[in-house]
């Protein structure tokens, strides 16, 4: 007898992670943001307003990736311990990323400091570099798949009772291999410093980081839209990984996700919108005069193209996360998730999402009150 609260469970929370997988993407302005300090930052003074403009938000970013993680670890247990478990390379190496970044910004300004600015800027540039490629790349891994199996018998086997096995001694660093994994990966890191670049157009008074700034944005927008059309156009030319209703059972189907973009008329319009505001937010900043609110156009759109990116690979009878060793050991929405009561119960949980959002909204609103400025970090007692 099909459940058909459990299914709708098992698609809300597919639902509420990519969700948070898109915020996640919109505040990596951060990492965007380090590797460009140098860029931006033509003396010690201005490099230090762009590294405060950026350390008022480094930990959104960072709460929103650790709450992301948790959130598929609690509702998508089997993909956690799947990819976390066997890619733990590719993991490993994000994590490290963020580690840096943490101890760079709590330690490049401190009494002391023998390794000097300079050597904190390199790791938040590290950082800023790595981070977005790596997890644009393995989020490209739902539609290209990974090497991977997964056997639930063995939970019986009290020898070895693993249910998964990673099939390659790389771990997850193989997907940087894959030009369409990293297509995405490098339209990531591309989109990060385009909304860095807006984010300091909205947020710093500096009339010349902002002519800079502006000059960069074109600089960035080209090699964004390279990238972010090889993936759209290859994605939607590829085969994709469908799951039959009936048996469960994955099978291989010509121009899968371009059927579903058809058959989701909502997913589509969120794409089509999503991708209409980073252009208008990008255009706008570069043909008008002392235009600062291309952030927020850019990023509404970049939450609703992710989004619904997300949305292609698990809704309509999708594989998410594809195994191309053997397709039957590829996880889905319906297959992976934890129980019934679980979800239920930490669907009652989400409904106070909306409201630690409005606290993130007033608090970032409070520190934008007044852009930052040199004569701020002169008089500031905590600089970063």
């Amino acid at each position: 007898m099909i459940d058909s609260t459990y299914i709708l469970l098992q698609q809300y929370w597919w639902l509420i992670v990519s969700l948070l997988g898109a915020l996640l993407v919109f505040l990596l302005f951060v990492q965007g943001g380090q590797t460009l300090i140098y860029t931006l930052g033509k003396n010690e003074s201005e490099r230090t307003v762009l590294v405060n403009a950026l350390g008022r938000k480094w930990e959104l970013t960072f709460t929103t990736l650790v709450t992301f993680g948790g959130a598929f670890f609690a509702s998508f247990p089997l993909f956690y311990s799947t990819s976390f478990g066997g890619a733990y390379w590719v993991w490993m190496a994000i994590l490290f990323c963020f580690i840096i970044q943490a101890v760079s910004y709590e330690f490049r300004t401190k009494p002391n400091n023998f390794l000097g600015h300079r050597t904190f800027e390199v790791f938040l540039f590290i950082n800023g570099l790595l981070g977005t490629v790596l997890l644009g790349t393995a989020v490209a891994t739902f539609f290209t798949g990974s090497l991977f199996s997964v056997n639930k018998m063995n939970l019986t086997n009290l020898a070895n009772p693993i249910i998964s096995a990673w099939q390659t001694p790389w771990h997850g660093l193989e997907a940087a291999l894959n030009l369409h994994n990293l297509s995405l990966g490098l339209a990531v890191f591309f989109l990060s410093r385009i909304l860095a670049l807006l984010y300091f157009m909205n947020n710093v008074n500096s009339n010349e980081i902002f002519a800079r700034a502006k000059k960069h944005l074109l600089y960035n927008t080209i090699p964004f839209l390279v990238f972010f059309l090889t993936f759209v156009i290859w994605l939607i030319l590829r085969d994709g990984f469908a799951v039959n209703p009936e048996n469960g059972q994955v099978f291989m189907e010509p121009f899968k996700y371009l059927h579903n973009l058809l058959a989701m008329p909502i997913v589509l319009a969120m794409f089509l919108i999503g991708v209409v505001l980073v252009l208008w937010g990008i255009g706008k900043s570069l043909i008008t005069d002392n235009y600062t609110k291309g952030i927020w156009f850019t990023g509404l759109g970049t939450v609703l193209t992710v989004l619904a990116i997300f949305l292609v690979a698990g809704y309509n009878n999708t594989a998410y996360y594809p195994s191309t060793y053997n397709l039957q050991s590829s996880l889905t929405i319906f297959n992976s998730t934890s129980s019934k009561f679980t979800l239920t119960v930490m669907s009652i949980v989400s409904l106070l999402v909306p409201f630690v959002v409005a606290y993130i909204w007033y608090v970032w609103k409070s520190m934008n009150s007044k852009k930052i400025d040199a004569d701020e970090m002169n008089s500031e007692g905590h600089i970063y």
